[in-house]
Formats: structure tokens, C-alpha cells, sequence
């Protein structure tokens, strides 16, 4: 099928290309309008009773975090001065009331809640204020309105909130992507360069890079219609689109001039411009045209075989991928969600970038993707001329084989050594501190924080509901008696541990429920405030024997109900995508054995890119190098989505070591040379995917936001983990243990197999040789390989088409 893709590509090259420009250009357009479709947070779960507080409030009783907190300071006057205060007030006096809501400042309360209001110096003061609108969008329209016009004479002025600091979350992952791309052009190049030794070729990649991107933003515009996409999407469309197109670019190329090579050696067509040679102008001309013609064939033979090939391995791979990412898909959290998404949409458009847009460039240029060759490209004779088993991942495959149990134990003692700093993981949420030092908007945060009494102290939000609640009463007046059963919880939540104070701050008559605010003196992520939010949740209240509706909501719960949700749904996540790749590798590699090796493989990259990102950013040992700040903990949705990419790209490079060995096997029946051969073949492509696809994730980790950083590195762990110890020497030391019951399909499983094979039978194999391995027989002990190997099949001289 595939074969015939690319016989189809080589006939209607140019319609094909004519037709992608078009549609790349139109797709450009549409994905900028992206941009100001971003929604910034989603890392609640919405079914979460902490999230049902913070809607009630938003709708009923009031928000209790405002929209904008503006700082004031002064060096010279403290809030006491006159002149201070009518500079304030007479500053927040002035705002529409079209735009803003509510305004609450020092001269808003007497006595000990106006001093919350006050910093410890009494030279600084903050006003909160609630601005109107329902969406992010609307209020920060009407922030933009009045931003200006909050500058008070005679006083420094700062702003920070929740609509700031969303908004300068979304400027810094744009100012980040522009330059993790300006960081990375130039030295992507250079290595395609060398890697490829030829100029065209490594353009090549770039361009179905820039075409990824594209393509990823228009899909993503497309997604902004049916859900809420958070501004990090760009990060990883971007992050996963350049990355993919370049490592699947990267085995297209390889494998079109490996066979394009392999064409023109048999036909004895040379390299360059033959017909030069010929004095003649006449000469010249005929053998132009009898050189193109004897061309056109081993061209399109060429692609058709890297279709067959490297372009359903890329396939294989990128549907692997996309089955990774989709498992974000079953958290209930916006910010995984959309993620998976962008992330499945991304990878689609590389894998079409590779399958259909670079066949087509491959078609046109054919020998002259070799234009501008490098002094150390051999010519293609010599390359010809080498023994394959004289390779360096030929002898290293064969080394670890022959003594596989020290690789193996070696390998899984350094992995698990990486590993440990994860046992001792500890969870934290999102704040101010993601963004970088210099931020304004981190700064007004951490000054409240550190300077004004009860700073750092947020509340514990408990909302009461229930047909009970007096529909008339109105707590706003001081005058009204309060319920007694409702004073009584109150006074019962005051006298928690830990609890300074507990205030009624909110009642709906059309909701029927009151809010009651509850002080405590401990950090909203430390042990003692999660009891204490336990401890409310397990409080009963009831009135004349009905019982009533106790939600508890606040930073702390939330975070508890974060944990909660993902938890319950990571094991779903687990069982989906682990399922999901066993019956794609199945399908793909005829074997059961390899599939569930495969997944074993990644788990032990993944744990060990777990371990790094606790060491360096729990621990804060990479603080200095990479200019964070340590929070004492690792945001949980981040180590999900690197669970979900990672799981996916350390499969792409374990397809396509397995895919080639799988062609060798195919050929040979021989474990340790089909083993040797794969690698030798496949070891310097993903070792060279690999480190470019390290130069993008390595950009994104010098990122200024703290979660991008965190991603980075976890991705650039993984990938080297991946690259230098699992498919160099753990990969043959467990093939070889394993031996020929890598290959091995239960007989009731053969059947199936053959209906849903995605191989393409287009390999060289042996005369004589089985179309499948034999199966091994029930008494067979473990390990397999010695005895296999001693009885496989010696490949045969001669080779026939299949």
C-alpha cells in the first residue's frame, strides 16, 4: 500500500507539491488567529468539590481572590499620610464602573482588617480589585481599560492578580518559542550538515519542520472552537513539531539515498551530470535525456521502497505517539486535555510532513538531493564497499551480546540508581513562582507574601447549601441574627487546630448557602493544612434532621482534589496506552514477546527522567545552572504530560530500531546478526535524531517559565537515558537473552496476525528461508537464545522478491 503511495507521489509530484503550498499558505493565515484564543490555567478537575466553591463564589457570594492586586509604595510616606491615603483613594475613585466591580483598599475597614492592608513598614498597601465580566477575555479587555488609570501621583505603582499574571504567562511562552527557535536554527543546521554531508539534503529537514509547525498551529486554531486551549499547547506543538519532523525527515532521507544509491549502483548510473562529458551540444542533449530516462525508474523504485519501509515504520511510530498523548485525553483537567490534542494534531501533521510532503521534495530533486556535498560525504562506490559488520554499532551489538549479563546489570543499576530521588516526590501546584525572577507580576505576589501580615495565609473556603438555609437572611447587616445551627459550625470550625479565624463571607438566597471563610496559620501546601482540610470535609451539620451540604474549597483543597483526580485516572491512562501500544507493535513486529518489552523499555526511561526531574528541580540542584526557583516540589500535571510524550518518543526510536531488526530476522532467522545488523543500520540514525532532537528540547529548557524548564529537562533526561543506555545496550543484552522467542506468536495468534499484518512484504529474504520463524516448542526453557541460534537457518546465497 505504501509502496504504491510512493509510486503515486513520483507520478503526481508536481500536483502534490502545488497543492500542499496552497494549502500550507492558507493554513498559516488561519493558525496565527490562535494567538489570541488562548485560555490560561485548566488544572482544576471541574467535577471537584473545590472547583464547585470557587464557580459559587465567582456567581453567588464573591470571589475572594481578586482579579488585580495593585501594589502601592512609597519611600518617603507611609498609609498613614494624609496625603498617602488621597492619593489612593482618590486614584481608585476614578475608575469606571463599567469595568470594575468591586474595590476593596486599607480605607475600606477599621481597625484590624485594615492593617491586612498595610505592609510591616506601613509604606506599602494593596488594593484588590474584581473586575466585571464573566471570561478571562472580558476581564482582561476591561483590566487593559484601566490599568493607566490606576497609576496614583506621588506613589510606585505594580500590579499583579490572577489577570496579569495569566497575561504575562502567555507573553513569556511566545518570547521563549521565538527563542528556542533563534537558538536553535543555526545549530539544527549545522549538525544536518555534518550528519548528511550535503547542503539540499539538510534542508530538507527544516522544511517539513517549518511545514509541522504550521500545520499544528491551524489544527490548534481549530480546537480553540470545541474546547479551551491553554497558551503552553504552543510550547509543545511547537517543542514536538520541530523535534519529529526533523527525526522522521531524518530516516525518510536516510533510507531514499541508501535505496536510490542501491538503484543507480545496479543500473551503473552515475552520480552528478554524466552528459557533461560529452563535447557535442547535440551529444549532450541525447545523453540528458537517455540519463533521466534510465533515472526515472530507480528514482521511483527508490521512494516506492522508502515508502514501504521507513515510511510505515514513521506511521507505525507516529500513531504509537499519538496513542501516548491520547491517554491525556482521559484527565479531566483543560490543561492535559487540550495538550493531548495539540499533541496528537502535531504529530499527524509531522508524520504527513514525512509520508507525503518530503516524498514529494525527494521526488523532484531525486540524485540531486546530493547538491552542495560535503568533502567527507564518500562517494557512493566507496560507501558500497564497506563492510557493514565493521561498523561501530555492529561490533558494539555484538560485544553486548556476547557478554549481555554485565551490560544488563550495569545498565538497570545506573537506571535505577537515577530512579531513587523519585521515591521521595513531592507534589506542589502552580504559582507566581513559575515565572522568572525579573517578573513584576511574581514580585507584587511575593511582596504580599513576605510583607504584609497574614501575607501568605489563604483560607480555607467551606460553602453550606441545602433547602434549609433561610432564603431572607441577609448577614451584611449586623443587626440580623444569625441561624443558630450555623453559628454553632462556625464556632466548631473556628476551634480546629490550626484555625485563627472563621468569618461568614458570603450567603445567596437564590443558591441557598453561606460561605464561611476559614483562617488557619499554616502554608497552603504543608501536611497540616491538607489535615486540617480532611478534617472539615469529614464535619457533619444538620438542621431539624436533614443534613446539609458541606463543600470545602481554597488553594489547599484544590491541590488535594488535583492529586485526587489524577490519581484515579492515571492507572485508566496506564491500562489504555499500554494496550494501545502492545496491539500496534503486535500488528507491526508479529511477535507478543517484543511489544511488552518494549513497553517495559520505556517505563525504565521514564523512571529515570522522573528521578532527574526530582533531583533537580524538588531538590533544586539545577537552581543555579538553570535559574529557577525551588519550590520544594514538582507540579503533577507536568510529570503527566512528560509521561504521556515521553512514553511516546522513546517508543518512535524503539519502532524504529525493532522495524529494521525485524527486516534482518525476516532475512536471516538469526537472533545476534538480525540484532547486530538492526543497529548497525538504524544505531547512528536515532544516536543522530536523538541529538538533534536534544538541541530543540534543549532550547526549551533554558525557557524562562519554570514548568517549561521542568519539561525540558525531563524530555532531554529521557532522550539521552533512551539513546545511550536502553536501545544501545539494553535492547541486544535483553534480545539476546531472549533469542529467538523475541520472534515467537502463540499459534492461536498467527491467524490474526495475518489478517492485520501492517508490514509490507517487499523485503530481500533468503531462498529457502520461512516466511515466519518456527515456533517455539512448549518444553523450551528459558533463556532461548543459545539453542535457537545454533538451529536457525543458514542464510543462503542467493536472495528472492517476496
Amino acid at each position: 500500500m505504501l509502496s504504491g503511495l510512493g509510486r503515486l507521489i513520483h507520478r503526481r509530484r508536481w500536483t502534490s507539491l502545488v497543492l500542499i503550498l496552497v494549502t500550507t499558505v492558507i493554513a498559516g493565515v488561519w493558525g496565527l488567529g490562535v494567538f489570541a484564543k488562548f485560555k490560561e490555567g485548566g488544572f482544576e478537575d471541574p467535577d471537584a468539590s473545590s472547583t464547585l466553591v470557587a464557580k459559587l463564589g465567582a456567581t453567588y457570594f464573591g470571589s475572594t481572590n481578586p482579579d488585580v492586586l495593585v501594589l502601592y509604595s512609597s519611600d518617603t510616606m507611609t498609609v498613614d499620610d494624609p496625603r498617602y491615603e488621597a492619593s489612593v483613594i482618590t486614584t481608585i475613585a476614578r475608575l469606571p464602573k463599567a469595568n470594575v466591580e468591586e474595590i476593596i483598599s486599607y480605607w475600606s475597614f477599621d481597625g484590624k482588617a485594615a492593617e491586612t492592608f498595610a505592609s510591616h513598614d506601613r509604606h506599602k498597601t494593596f488594593v484588590a480589585v474584581k473586575l466585571r465580566g464573566k471570561d478571562g477575555a472580558t476581564k482582561t479587555e476591561n483590566y487593559h481599560l484601566v490599568k493607566e488609570r490606576l497609576a496614583a501621583p506621588g506613589l510606585t505603582v505594580q500590579y499583579g492578580g490572577s489577570v496579569p499574571l495569566g497575561e504575562e504567562f502567555g507573553q513569556q511562552v511566545v518570547t521563549d518559542i521565538v527563542r528556542a527557535e533563534m537558538i536553535t536554527a543555526l545549530p539544527l543546521f549545522i549538525l544536518l550538515m555534518i550528519l548528511f554531508g550535503a547542503f539540499t539534503a539538510s534542508l530538507l529537514p527544516m522544511v517539513i519542520a517549518i511545514f509541522s509547525t504550521i500545520g499544528g498551529l491551524a489544527v490548534l486554531h481549530v480546537v480553540t472552537y470545541a474546547a479551551d486551549v491553554t497558551s503552553f499547547a504552543l510550547e509543545v506543538v511547537t517543542m514536538m513539531g520541530v523535534g519529529l519532523s526533523i527525526d522522521y525527515s531524518l530516516f525518510i532521507i536516510s533510507r531514499f539515498r541508501e535505496e536510490l544509491e542501491r538503484g543507480m549502483s545496479a543500473h551503473g548510473l552515475p552520480q552528478g551530470k554524466p552528459w557533461k562529458r560529452e563535447r557535442d551540444k547535440a551529444a549532450r542533449k541525447a545523453a540528458k535525456k537517455a540519463y533521466k530516462t534510465d533515472l526515472k525508474p530507480v528514482r521511483q523504485s527508490a521512494l516506492s521502497a522508502t515508502m514501504a519501509t521507513a515510511g510505515r515504520t514513521i506511521i507505525v511510530s507516529g500513531v504509537t505517539v499519538s496513542a501516548a498523548l491520547a491517554g491525556l485525553l482521559l484527565f479531566p483537567q483543560m490543561f492535559l486535555r487540550t495538550i493531548g490534542l495539540a499533541g496528537i494534531a502535531t504529530v499527524m501533521v509531522a508524520v504527513f510532513g514525512a509520508t507525503v510532503l518530503l516524498p514529494t521534495l525527494l521526488a523532484l530533486l531525486g540524485p540531486r538531493v546530493e547538491i552542495g556535498r560535503m568533502p567527507w560525504r564518500r562517494p557512493t562506490a566507496k560507501r558500497a564497499q564497506r563492510d557493514p559488520e565493521s561498523g561501530f554499532w555492529y561490533r558494539l551489538g555484538h560485544s553486548v551480546m556476547k557478554h549481555p549479563l554485565p551490560y544488563f546489570t550495569v545498565v538497570i543499576v545506573i537506571l535505577g540508581v537515577m530512579f531513587v530521588p523519585f521515591l521521595n516526590v513531592q507534589f506542589g501546584s502552580v504559582d507566581a513562582r513559575v515565572l522568572p525572577k525579573s517578573s513584576p507580576t511574581r514580585h507584587v505576589v511575593e511582596t504580599v507574601k513576605q510583607e504584609f501580615p497574614n501575607g501568605s495565609a489563604e483560607p480555607i473556603d467551606v460553602v453550606v447549601s441545602g433547602d434549609l438555609i433561610p432564603r431572607d437572611w441577609t448577614p451584611a447587616k449586623k443587626d440580623d441574627p444569625i441561624p443558630p445551627y450555623l453559628e454553632e459550625f462556625r464556632q466548631r470550625l473556628g476551634k480546629l487546630p490550626g484555625v485563627t479565624e472563621a468569618q461568614f463571607t458570603g450567603y445567596s438566597g437564590s443558591y441557598g448557602g453561606v460561605r464561611i471563610s476559614v483562617t488557619h496559620k499554616y502554608d497552603p501546601m504543608d501536611q497540616n493544612a491538607q489535615d486540617l482540610v480532611t478534617k472539615i470535609r469529614e464535619m457533619s451539620l444538620s438542621k431539624d434532621g436533614y443534613p446539609m451540604h458541606i463543600d470545602v474549597g481554597g488553594s489547599t483543597a484544590a491541590q488535594m482534589d488535583l492529586m485526587s483526580s489524577l490519581m484515579r485516572t492515571l492507572p485508566k491512562m496506564a491500562l489504555f496506552v499500554g494496550v494501545a501500544t502492545f496491539i500496534l507493535l503486535f500488528m507491526f513486529f508479529g511477535s507478543i514477546v517484543l511489544p511488552l518489552k518494549a513497553i517495559v523499555m520505556n517505563v525504565l526511561s521514564i523512571g529515570a527522567s522522573f528521578g532527574a526531574i526530582v533531583w533537580g528541580f524538588q531538590y533544586g540542584h539545577l537552581a543555579g545552572v538553570l535559574n529557577f526557583t525551588p519550590t520544594g516540589g514538582v507540579e503533577a500535571t507536568s510529570m503527566i504530560l512528560i509521561l504521556a510524550v515521553v512514553f511516546g518518543l522513546s517508543m518512535d526510536y524503539e519502532v524504529f530500531l525493532l522495524s529494521r531488526i525485524r527486516e534482518e530476522w525476516d532475512l536471516t532467522h538469526d537472533n545476534r546478526k538480525a540484532v547486530a545488523s538492526g543497529m548497525q543500520h538504524t544505531g547512528g540514525i536515532i544516536t543522530s535524531a536523538a541529538l538533534l532532537f536534544l538541541v530543540v528540547i534543549g532550547a526549551f529548557g533554558m525557557a524562562s517559565i519554570t514548568i517549561v524548564k521542568l519539561i525540558g529537562v525531563g524530555m532531554f533526561v529521557a532522550v539521552v537515558v533512551d539513546a545511550v543506555l536502553v536501545r544501545s545496550l539494553l535492547v541486544p543484552a535483553t534480545m539476546r537473552f531472549m533469542g529467538a522467542a523475541n520472534w515467537w506468536l502463540p499459534p492461536f495468534l498467527a491467524g490474526l496476525h495475518a489478517r492485520l499484518d501492517l508490514r509490507e512484504h517487499t523485503a530481500m529474504v533468503p531462498a529457502g528461508a520461512t516466511a515466519r520463524p518456527p515456533r517455539l516448542p512448549d518444553e523450551q526453557p528459558f533463556p532461548y537464545a543459545l539453542h535457537w541460534e545454533e538451529a536457525g537457518p543458514e542464510p543462503a546465497p542467493s536472495l528472492i522478491h517476496i
